[in-house]
């Protein structure tokens, strides 16, 4: 996401799924065409995804934490 960007977007929808027609389960629903345009749904409803890490070990920030420790003495 970048700054100023719309959230309330088919693709942060709950009910977007792009192997269904439409792209959306909701039937209801009026077909949208550009999913990642700000629009108006009733249906609408943010999706909650669990976020991950794609390294578990990011060499980077564990360096960074070991040189924090080092300074401060911990």
């Amino acid at each position: 996401m970048k700054c100023r960007a719309d959230l309330r977007v088919c693709l942060n929808c709950a009910h977007h799924d792009p192997r269904v027609a439409q792209q959306c389960r909701e039937r209801r629903a009026e077909p949208v065409l550009e999913k990642h345009v700000g629009n108006f749904c009733e249906y609408f409803e943010f999706a909650s995804r669990v976020w991950t890490l794609k390294s578990k070990t990011n060499q980077r920030e564990a360096a960074a934490r070991e040189h924090l420790k080092k300074l401060f003495g911990d």
